[in-house]
């Protein structure tokens, strides 16, 4: 099997550098480009690190992005125009930067996930069925704990699991968003998702989804204990991505859930 040209953007940030790592570790990957959007003058694996642009990205059959969300629209500018492939792990978009995110799946594939872990997406499946089952008489809030180098909150991977609560309850997620707390021990349920984010240490992430009735309490969570299984979920994205048509993918139809 030919390897999988590999062009990592970001690549000074945590994420960054783990993709890098696992891309060395997999011999069905090839690492071609590192970016940052300020060029450092620097080298990674004999690599320099260079700005976000047609010539530093060509070579690469798939551009796995985990930056911030200015920086993946002009990297999938980039990338339209040279039609490659391209993963986003980023977060923190608004509405205006989701819908522009769909105009370019018109035109080159995309998978986009607010998390790569094969786990959270089993989670967030298994939240949409919850909420469905469960009906109104359950209220919904979400809990999410991260290091405290983490700036956006609620953090990506909480947000999809309120899409999941709101495709259960087939209402439009926008409309289901709460209040959004940080760093509470205690939150309170509300008819809307509310939302608590936590930021302390090194915490890789902790995301927890509560369901109550008032006589009851329903909890599903998930712990993540190495970075390296989001990476390692990028990279089979980037592997899927190789014979797909231009689209808008997720995780979820990389693990074929109904």
């Amino acid at each position: 099997m030919k390897k999988i040209n590999i062009a990592v953007t970001g690549c000074l940030g945590r994420m960054g550098q783990q993709i890098i790592k696992s891309v060395n570790k997999d011999r069905n990957f090839n690492l071609v480009a590192i970016t940052e959007i300020k060029k450092k003058n620097q080298k990674i694996n004999g690599i320099k690190i260079d700005s976000n642009n047609e010539r530093s990205l060509k070579n690469a059959n798939v551009i796995i992005d985990f930056t911030i969300p200015k920086c993946t629209l002009e990297v999938l500018k980039i990338a339209t125009k040279l039609r490659k492939r391209v993963v986003i792990g980023t977060t923190g978009f608004s509405r205006n930067e989701e819908g522009s995110i769909q105009k370019f799946s018109k035109k080159i594939p995309i998978l986009k996930a607010g998390n790569m872990s094969l786990g959270i997406n089993l989670l967030m499946y298994l939240t949409e069925i919850a909420s469905s089952s469960l009906g109104r008489n359950f209220l919904s809030k979400i809990n999410e704990i991260h290091h405290k180098h983490k700036k956006d909150y609620p953090s990506g991977t909480a947000l999809m699991l309120a899409k999941g609560i709101a495709e259960g309850k087939k209402k439009n997620f926008h409309n289901l968003i709460g209040k959004k707390y940080l760093n509470k021990k205690k939150f309170p349920y509300g008819n809307k998702i509310n939302f608590n984010s936590i930021r302390k240490g090194e915490i890789i992430g902790e995301h927890e989804v509560k369901f109550s009735s008032g006589k009851e309490i329903i909890t599903l969570n998930h712990e993540a204990f190495d970075r390296a299984l989001y990476s390692e979920g990028a990279l089979s994205a980037a592997r899927w991505l190789m014979n797909k048509k231009p689209g808008l993918y997720s995780m979820r139809d990389l693990m074929n859930f109904k």
